[in-house]
Parts: structure tokens; C-alpha cells; sequence
């Protein structure tokens, strides 16, 4: 009867999930009208295609694995995951692969692009320390292809291939000044006519230094009425704007024009995306804003070509709020975060810091994830480097998440709990101490980079312990939750789900290496040759 019920839960949740709604961040609003961000979550360096009335996205991934999301939209407000193109870094490469089987923050999967040529779907990538790589595939919610190394070689970033009309192809790429020590220039050169590898030396094409176009990159690659087109941002991350430029060969010259800025509005940057052309005949513009420690969210913008030059928001501006495109679909639906773990395979929602191996942990058949005491070597860094790390995207500005989970301790120091992943980190978590459990806030930063701080919350008696002489632990079940607001995070907790209690200090969340910060679960314990302790994870529901 409890596996009948399960699997009538599973179904139910599946059915609920394939048109989840947020309750803390929608940005159709149900009138025709639509408010940015329509993705108001980390992913950076967005870019689009379409085919037919499907729109796909993908993002940075950088070393969060499984990498390369994939978003699917049918009018380019509401969007849902529907997978991955890479469950590992990098697959098919034993070097590389082992490289990421700790966690490398900020390396990895730099600004993707996302095309379809000849029925199938391409993403090109640069990673700045190993190349320029490829995935395939010719359903995008299904399997990709192993990564293709296009060119080996360090510096190679933010890559994006053209196709022309006489099947010749061309990738235009920009530099990371931290490997190759130049960057502000762009770079075209000729691939193969399948883009697998390079058949001409790469031309610059544009050079941004010493102007205030320093710090272009990101570079998207399109035709349009016979000119080609290059979009990138330029001016830094933070406080830069779009640029678009044109020429009539892929080689340049290039000339260029600012076709979107902050202006008075409170949407920095705004930059690095993707332009759509719909099957509708409008023209569309999705971008990135920094919003620190939330990372970088997606923007929609009008586009207009009126003048010949792509001008987006309006007048170069910016919108908060705009009409919907065009489009035949109804449906609202958002990313997933909540998760009741009713299934067998781990939500589309959550990553790992690093190439996931099994004894991270799984989800079982009793509707929890069970995540295993990660054994620290050196303690004293804090949890940086820690691997299985259960991590996702923040969803908005304000939320609150609320989690029940069971911690099983087998031995001495064994700890797991809800925490807040950054540059600077904190948590809430159970951790055994004899033959009881402390309740603690960990808290650490960037500028410290030592063992982190421990607040004793309370000491907590057990709420079950095995009574066999093989292996015993003892059980903690507890109700965690966090509720940010403006970038503050404040923890809780409670004994029966009804009555939260105050937990610890206020945190002041800061994003990651490339990332905005994360939420989720940590589950680590000390080096030695115990036996490994766990998390069971019931639920995880983000709410207002």
C-alpha cells in the first residue's frame, strides 16, 4: 500500500511539474504584458535559438555539473528546464574529467552558444584554460553528444558559429585576459563545414582597447539582409552596454553603433544575449543583468530595425515592463524549485559543485534524496572544495525555503543541513556531539578563508537511535528553513513544521566565482575511516 501511494504521488508530482508556477517570481502577468526579468536567476551569458515556435536557451554553467541548462519557451516570458547538454566535465576525456572531479570554481563552461543547422542542435563553448568545444544533438531535452574539442588552446572565450548560405563556416570568438594577457579584441576565423575544426588562422576584427569599448566580448554571430552581424557587450560586466556591429564580409571591416544601454533606468549592464527573429516577424532581444549576489538574470527586450541597426528596449533603453511577443501559446510556467523528491532521478533544478560520483549520495524509493558526509581533508579551508554540495539557482529577491530533512549520524563531528553557497557562505546544520546534537550556524568568507565560525543554536536530544549493535546512529528529524530578502539571508528552524524559531545571525549573502550564490544542502563530516553518515532529504519548497 506505502509503494501504491508513492508511486501515486510521483505521478502527481510529475503531472504538477510539467507547469510549475512560481510563488515568488513570474514575470507573465497574465494581461498580455510581461515584467523583467522573465528569468530572474542566474543565467548568465544567455543565448537563444528558435525552430519553428520553440525557443531554447542555454547558459554559463561554469563547473556546476550536470552543465550546459537547457530552457525551453514557447514565447519567450515563460520558461522551464528541460535538461542538460553535459552530465559531467568533460565526458570522454579522462585528463579533463578527473580535473573537474573537485570543484573548480569559475572554470569550465564559459558563455555558450546555441544553434540549429541541418536538423540538429549545436552549443559552443569556450573553456579558457583547455579550448573551444562542441556538443550535438537532435533533441535538445534528450542526449547530447560527447564534447568535441574544435580548438585546443588557452584564452579561447565566449564562441559563437555562423553558418552562411553557401554551407561555409565561421566562429568569432573573444579573449580572457586572465590566460591569454590581451583581451578587447574580437576574433573570426573559418571552421570546417561540419564545425569541428578550424581550416583558417583566427582575424581580429574588432579592437575595443584604449576606447571606451574596452572589455568586448561576448560575441554573437548572425546574417541578416546580406550584412553580418556581430552583438556583443562592451564596458564591463557591471556597468556596460550592447554593442552591434556590421560588415559585408564575415571578416569586417566592422562598424559599430551602441544599441542599448542603462540610461536612467535601474537595469545595469545591460548586455550579452541573444537577438531572436520569431516566426511571428518581430525581433526580440534576451540579455543579462548583474544583480551581485543573485548573480546574473535574463532581460527581454523589444528590438527595433527600423533605422538598420538592431535598437532594443526603447530608444536604447531598457524596459521594466512591455508587452508579451507574439505567440500562440497561454501556458505560464516557470523554472522549478520546489521539490518533494518523489522521483527517481534528481530534479532538473539542482547541481553539484563538481562531476557528481554516487557516493555524493541518490535518491531512494522512499520519496527523500539521501546526500553522504562528504569527508573533508583539510578542514580549515572551510567547505569550498567540498563536491556534493545539492546546489541551486536563487529564484528572486525575496523567498523563503523551507526544508525537512533527517540527519543519521553514525559517528563523532558527522553534519548536514540547509546552507547559502557563495564567496561567502552560512549555514544551518545538525552536528553530532556525543550522543546528542548541536544545533549550529556556520558562517565564513572569502576574506577569512579558514575554518568557519560556529554559533551553537541548541543542543538537541535525538529523535531516534538504533538500538542494534552493528553500526549504530542516532536520527535528528528536523524542519530547516532560510528567508532572504535584498540580499539578507536569516535562518530557522522547528521541531514539529508548525513553531520556527530564530536561528543565528543575519547573513549577508555574496555571490560565487562567476555565479550568483546558491542554495541547498551541505552533508560533510571529518578524513578518517568511519563510516559515512547522511542526509535524508523529505522536501525542499520555496515559497513567499
Amino acid at each position: 500500500m506505502k509503494r501504491l501511494l508513492f508511486i501515486f504521488s510521483s505521478l502527481l508530482f510529475m503531472t504538477a511539474n510539467a507547469q510549475y508556477v512560481s510563488e515568488v517570481w513570474s514575470p507573465d502577468n497574465g494581461d498580455g504584458t510581461y515584467t523583467n526579468p522573465v528569468i530572474n536567476a542566474d543565467y548568465s551569458d544567455p543565448d537563444v535559438c528558435v525552430v519553428g515556435e520553440d525557443y531554447y536557451m542555454t547558459a554559463s554553467s561554469f563547473n556546476c555539473v550536470p552543465g550546459l541548462p537547457i530552457l525551453h519557451s514557447r514565447d519567450l516570458v515563460n520558461w522551464e528546464i528541460i535538461g542538460h547538454a553535459l552530465t559531467s566535465l568533460y565526458e570522454g576525456d579522462e585528463k579533463l574529467l578527473h580535473n573537474f572531479n573537485v570543484p573548480q570554481h569559475g572554470k569550465g563552461v564559459w558563455a555558450p552558444s546555441i544553434r540549429y543547422h541541418n536538423g540538429e542542435f549545436y552549443i559552443y563553448w569556450g573553456d579558457p584554460d583547455f579550448g573551444v568545444y562542441m556538443v550535438k544533438t537532435k533533441d535538445p531535452a534528450g542526449k547530447w553528444e560527447s564534447p568535441v574539442c574544435v580548438i585546443p588552446g588557452e584564452g579561447m572565450i565566449d564562441t559563437t558559429p555562423l553558418w552562411d548560405d553557401d554551407g561555409r563556416c565561421y566562429l568569432v570568438n573573444g579573449w580572457a585576459n586572465s590566460r591569454s594577457r590581451f583581451a578587447s579584441v574580437l576574433t573570426v576565423r573559418e571552421l570546417n563545414a561540419e564545425g569541428t575544426q578550424p581550416i583558417s588562422n583566427p582575424v581580429i576584427v574588432f579592437d575595443g582597447n584604449g576606447t571606451e569599448n574596452r572589455t568586448c566580448e561576448g560575441p554573437k554571430f548572425y546574417k541578416r539582409d546580406g550584412w553580418y552581424w556581430i552583438l556583443c557587450p562592451a564596458g564591463g560586466v557591471t556597468n556596460g552596454f550592447q554593442l552591434a556591429m556590421r560588415a559585408k564580409t564575415p571578416y569586417g571591416p566592422y562598424e559599430h553603433k551602441v544599441v542599448l544601454a542603462q540610461g536612467k533606468t535601474n537595469i545595469n549592464g545591460p548586455h550579452q544575449g541573444a537577438w531572436v527573429h520569431t516566426p511571428f516577424g518581430e525581433d526580440w532581444f534576451l540579455h543579462f543583468q548583474d544583480k551581485g549576489a543573485y548573480g546574473r538574470v535574463v532581460h527581454l527586450q523589444p528590438v527595433d530595425w527600423a533605422s538598420g541597426w538592431p535598437i532594443m528596449g526603447i530608444k536604447g533603453g531598457p524596459v521594466s515592463k512591455y508587452r508579451k511577443p507574439k505567440s500562440n501559446s497561454v501556458t505560464i510556467v516557470n523554472p522549478v524549485e520546489s521539490d518533494e523528491f518523489n522521483e527517481y532521478q534528481l530534479g532538473k533544478q539542482w547541481q553539484w559543485q563538481a562531476n557528481y560520483d554516487q557516493k555524493y549520495g541518490m535518491p531512494t524509493a522512499f520519496g527523500t534524496m539521501r546526500l553522504y558526509t562528504y569527508k573533508i581533508d583539510d578542514a580549515s579551508f572551510g567547505l569550498w572544495n567540498v563536491p556534493n554540495m545539492l546546489l541551486q539557482k536563487t529564484p528572486a529577491d525575496s523567498f523563503t525555503a523551507t526544508t525537512k530533512i533527517c540527519m543519521t549520524a553514525k559517528d563523532q563531528n558527522q553534519l548536514g543541513g540547509l546552507i547559502m553557497m557563495g564567496l561567502d557562505y552560512s549555514a544551518l546544520v545538525v552536528k553530532r556531539v556525543g550522543d546528542k546534537f548541536h544545533l549550529l550556524q556556520l558562517t565564513n568568507s572569502t576574506d577569512q578563508r579558514k575554518a568557519h565560525g560556529e554559533e551553537l543554536i541548541a543542543t538537541l536530544k535525538p529523535t531516534e537511535s538504533d538500538r542494534i549493535d552493528y553500526q549504530p546512529a542516532i536520527h535528528e528529524t528536523i524542519y530547516l528553513r532560510m528567508v532572504v530578502d535584498n540580499g539578507k539571508c536569516r535562518f530557522f528552524y522547528s521541531l514539529d513544521g508548525k513553531s520556527y524559531k530564530a536561528a543565528g545571525s543575519e547573513f549577508h549573502m555574496k555571490e560565487g566565482k562567476w555565479i550568483g550564490a546558491k542554495m541547498g544542502f551541505v552533508c560533510v563530516e571529518p578524513a578518517g575511516d568511519t563510516n559515512r553518515g547522511w542526509i535524508d532529504i523529505d522536501w525542499f519548497r520555496v515559497t513567499k
